[in-house]
């Protein structure tokens, strides 16, 4: 009998490289040997620097998976002064248990693994804010999402961050293997257990193998951080000098991965800030995971995950900021994830739920792979509607950008974000306004000022049911509320310029919202 205790459950669904002139290597070439930077990690007992090759040229036979330029909706990211590079990472990790609240402890030592890292980055000549977004892909379709990317690529490329997205589950290497069996071929997740071995256990989740072991992301992501932060001579963000221009990593998870923040949060950030003296991330996005929805996973395959609540699935005392964001779709189910917020250190912490947004949006099947790789991989491809219409075209990504935005300033500047109220709750139900949409949570002028009633959940396949929808109000009720069009416009311009004001917005969306209205057919 398979138990899913890893599974994917209802975490979250869902030449064209642009690589730099002169930066291209041959697939073939070899690894770049340890450098001083590695060999003086090692010494001194900090997170070891892994062994990377790349970039990783791509031909007109193959790209790598999720490139930019083969996204459901291509994007030409040398337009906005950025390019795409991938690399093989390579090194090894402990596999840990996490029987307690407090720091993992060693169950495995030393088990080899190689993934893959896409990188996007701004083009050398362009601004480099010196802060990358790290964020391990969600794996939830078994094939890599870049969601991270989806919602807060405006922020990432006005801000001239970099971002970083790390393949972080054996199921999504089958798919990466699948679609181009030779550009992969080494990644591995392999189990350091035989299959002889007793603690390999016979029953694992059913998007797992007894032969991989899903634990090794841990350490992996810790690495990742800690070349982008060195002067290993591999760091694409040295950008050619001597040192790394990185100051500043900031950790990034959506749904699944999002819960795999929360074991990394609490239970190796701890070990990390140990051993190297300080954390590798300086601050975590958790986007749409906590409590009893993707609030946590198995720290290996072999163990249960933490229950729905137990202390491990909340966040007290960390040391670096902390965002945490819910949806519409999933606040309920993640309502046991709410505490207060805090401004003071060790235990600075934001809780925002966001009113009106669903879980799956179009952005992040936008933004991922076309279908052609999908079932290149061997995967299928995720449905763009539900039984009640498309998904949910509310775009979460105004709030993703202002929350990076918020996240940066506070790391940098002591700047502490603005507060928001939950989604306002009674006797277990959301507590609605006239129109039928939740009052309460971040707010928009998708809400303020409405023209749909928004729904956080829909029904039919896949992940249709943290989808959501808009159901748009008739023509009689918009003429009610909005007499002619300049009442309209200007009803959204000023709900738009108090979120501004308040640091709920940024600016470019605060401009998008504002033509969106002007050219809005209402009434």
């Amino acid at each position: 009998m398979i138990i899913r205790r890893w599974g994917f459950g209802i975490a979250a669904v869902l030449s064209v490289a642009l690589v730099g002139a002169g930066a291209v290597v041959p697939a073939s070439a070899a690894p770049v040997q340890a450098d001083a930077t590695i060999a003086a990690a090692a010494a001194n007992g900090r997170t070891p620097i892994p062994t990377v090759s790349g970039p990783i040229p791509n031909t007109v036979s193959s790209h790598a998976f999720g490139a930019a330029e083969f996204e459901l909706i291509p994007e030409n990211l040398k337009k906005v002064g950025y390019l795409e590079e991938e690399f093989l990472v390579s090194g090894t990790s402990n596999v840990y248990s996490w029987p307690a609240p407090g720091p993992a402890v060693v169950k495995t030592a030393g088990a080899p693994y190689t993934t893959r890292a896409l990188v996007r980055r701004p083009a050398i000549g362009q601004k480099f804010s010196g802060n990358v977004v790290v964020e391990m892909l969600n794996p939830s379709n078994f094939f890599d999402l870049n969601i991270g990317w989806a919602v807060a690529h405006k922020q990432i490329v006005d801000n001239g961050d970099a971002w970083v997205g790390i393949t972080a589950k054996a199921i999504t290497i089958e798919a990466l293997k699948n679609f181009d069996p030779a550009r992969y071929k080494s990644l591995s997740f392999a189990n350091p257990l035989p299959l002889t071995d007793p603690g390999n256990c016979t029953t694992v989740a059913a998007d797992s193998s007894r032969a991989t072991e899903n634990g090794l992301i841990w350490d992996i992501y810790s690495q990742v951080g800690a070349w982008l932060k060195s002067s290993a001579a591999s760091n694409p963000l040295r950008y050619g000098g001597p040192e790394t221009r990185v100051k500043r990593a900031y950790g990034f998870g959506y749904s699944q991965t999002g819960g795999f923040l929360v074991n990394y949060i609490n239970a190796i950030h701890p070990l990390v800030v140990k051993s190297d003296g300080k954390p590798i991330y300086d601050a975590y996005i958790v986007a749409v995971a906590g409590g009893a929805f993707a609030g946590a996973y198995p720290m290996n395959q072999c163990e249960t995950a933490p229950p729905p609540n137990d202390v491990r699935r909340q966040f007290s005392n960390v040391g670096v900021p902390i965002m945490r964001i819910m949806s519409q779709s999933d606040y309920l189910f993640g309502i046991g994830a709410r505490r207060p917020d805090s401004d003071v250190a060790p235990d600075q912490y934001r809780h925002y739920e966001m009113a009106g947004a669903g879980h799956a949006t179009p952005d992040e099947l936008y933004f991922s792979a076309q279908p052609a790789d999908i079932l290149a991989a061997g995967r299928n491809v995720p449905p763009m509607n539900c039984n009640e219409g498309p998904r949910s075209r509310f775009p979460s990504s105004i709030f993703f950008d202002a929350a990076l935005r918020n996240l940066d300033l506070w790391v940098q500047n002591g700047i502490a974000p603005p507060r928001a109220q939950p989604i306002l709750v009674r006797d277990g139900a959301p507590v609605l306004d006239a129109f039928g949409n939740v009052q309460g949570g971040l707010r928009s002028p998708y809400l303020d000022v409405p023209t749909s009633t928004w729904i956080g959940t829909s029904t039919g396949a896949s992940f249709c049911f943290i989808a959501g929808h808009e159901v748009p109000f008739s023509q009689s009720a918009i003429d009610a509320l909005y007499p002619n069009h300049a009442k309209y416009a200007n009803q959204v311009r000023d709900d738009v310029r108090k979120l501004k004001t308040e640091g709920f917005l940024t600016g470019y969306d605060a401009r998008q919202l504002h033509r969106e209205a002007a050219r809005a057919n209402v009434p």
